[in-house]
């Protein structure tokens, strides 16, 4: 199972345990599209359920138990067949006679692709409850996995579910996105050699989504995986944007909406100026949204360094909806080298510079590892300047216990960068603003991010405490 699966150490480990837990377990596996959820449940479990069933999209209620039919059909194979059961009550209702029969230390049950089970006045989630609590979860030999896409759904009716679900889901696992390593590992495995520059740039067009990553082409540059990725006809990165939102969310027009007004800015936005930029009504439903988005790893609610609620800023931080957005949309799929004929125009530096931060800040693990400073309690958060005569922003400030703030500055160059007497002095300017507004007397010390470190100067070697190159994301 190791050997097929690259990285999610934690995610099999527990799956492990839990399939050896001494009590019945409800796990709900959620993510967004394309990350892997089914292709870990089957390795971990190497496809030995005592029950597996796959939700079809877009049927009925008739057809669903049709299918549901059809699974326990395969399964059953000593006693005489049931009727398609009339309703979800029912159906639970002859999967736990079928249960009970099984003579086995632990029966896993695999619900895949759970949302679309749960069609419209259906009962699906009443008849779940009722397996669950009254027969499953006084048990000791119940695993139960169930996994969706539809992240909204899989929020709102089983995480955050207020009935009688409140608190049964006994783990939640969230699938994120490979980290530089496991990327680096992924094209390893399939003995694809891609520089770590080259790496980084494709992920910051495909953030790690292990589907998007199954097609680069080894043979081919960084430039034309992403032409042929993006820019092509029908290709896969062309497609996806509609398709991607509407398998999370049911009515996905609103938090299309937010991601678009997000990508327009892109150091972020606050509650109350993203609201009146998409032109939201302000209340539970903008907050649903947003938290949706949050989950599913669209957007992230930065939090400032005066942990004042009032001045966190959301971002938009998936990678591909963000490339999509300033590259893909308004292109022709009739443009040919749309992408190699793009690189070096100042949108793409732009873009470029923006989403190496994004980089830099989906890894901050990494980069205290880095830094020596793992064991240490710390706070992340941004900082953005309140005086509009003295303008400056911070993407990363590390707040350590240890009486030092690290403010990282990241850079993403094609070679090592410099630092010249311009950007030498709105250095020295941003780290005084930031002294004096927060009135602090912790040690400043100014971290430089880069792809292939800081040419050594007058300037760099009097002002850079740290010095860290993309090499800290990849160990």
């Amino acid at each position: 199972m190791e050997e097929i699966i690259v990285g999610r150490k934690a995610e099999i480990e527990l799956l492990n345990t839990l399939r050896n837990s001494s009590k019945s377990e409800f796990v709900a596996v959620y993510g967004r599209r394309r990350i892997g959820k089914t292709f870990l449940i089957r390795n971990v479990f190497e496809n030995e359920f005592c029950f597996q069933l796959t939700g079809i999209a877009n049927v009925n209620l008739k057809q669903q138990l049709a299918n549901f039919h059809s699974a326990l059909l395969r399964e059953k194979t000593t006693r005489e067949p049931q009727r398609v059961a009339k309703d979800w009550f029912e159906a639970f209702q002859q999967l736990i006679t079928y249960l009970e029969n099984l003579e086995v230390p632990k029966k896993v049950i695999f619900l895949d692709e759970l949302p679309w089970l749960d069609t419209t006045k259906s009962n699906f989630i009443p008849a779940l409850e009722h397996f669950w609590n009254s027969w499953a979860s006084a048990r000791r030999d119940i695993l139960l996995v169930v996994c969706g896409s539809a992240a909204s759904w899989m929020i709102n009716n089983l995480i955050n579910n207020k009935g009688g679900l409140h608190n049964r889901v006994t783990h939640r696992l969230k699938l994120e996105p490979f980290t530089l390593a496991e990327c680096e590992a992924f094209f390893l495995k399939k003995n694809a050699v891609i520089d770590r520059y080259q790496l980084i740039q494709l992920y910051m067009v495909t953030g790690g989504v292990p589907f998007y990553l199954e097609h680069i082409e080894a043979n081919k540059s960084t430039a034309q995986n992403i032409d042929n990725l993006c820019f092509t006809k029908n290709s896969l990165l062309r497609t996806e944007f509609d398709n991607l939102y509407s398998s999370l969310f049911k009515k996905a027009d609103k938090h299309i909406l937010i991601v678009e007004t997000l990508a327009k800015k892109a150091k972020g936005m606050s509650r109350e100026e993203l609201i009146q930029k998409a032109k939201l009504t302000n209340g539970g439903n903008a907050t649903k949204l947003l938290q949706e988005l949050e989950e599913s790893s669209f957007i992230r609610r930065y939090h400032s360094f005066e942990k004042k609620e009032k001045n966190s800023l959301y971002q938009l931080c998936d990678f591909y909806s963000l490339f999509y957005l300033k590259f893909i949309k308004e292109t022709s799929d009739l443009d040919e080298n749309t992408w190699l004929k793009s690189i070096d125009n100042p949108q793409y530096r732009a873009w470029s510079g923006y989403a190496f931060e994004q980089v830099c800040l989906a890894h901050t693990p990494e980069i205290k590892r880095a830094l020596g400073i793992s064991g240490i309690q710390t706070h992340t958060s941004a900082w953005l300047s309140s005086d509009k005569n003295q303008k400056a922003q911070i993407d990363l400030v590390i707040d350590r216990r240890d009486h030092v703030i690290n403010l990282c500055e990241m850079k993403f160059s094609l070679k090592p960068f410099t630092i010249d007497k311009k950007y030498a002095e709105e250095l020295a300017s941003k780290v005084e603003v930031f002294r004096t507004q927060n009135n602090t007397t912790k040690a400043l010390f100014l971290t430089m991010i880069t792809t292939f470190g800081v040419v050594p100067n007058t300037y760099s070697n009097k002002m850079v405490q740290q010095n860290l190159t993309m090499d800290i994301f990849f160990k």
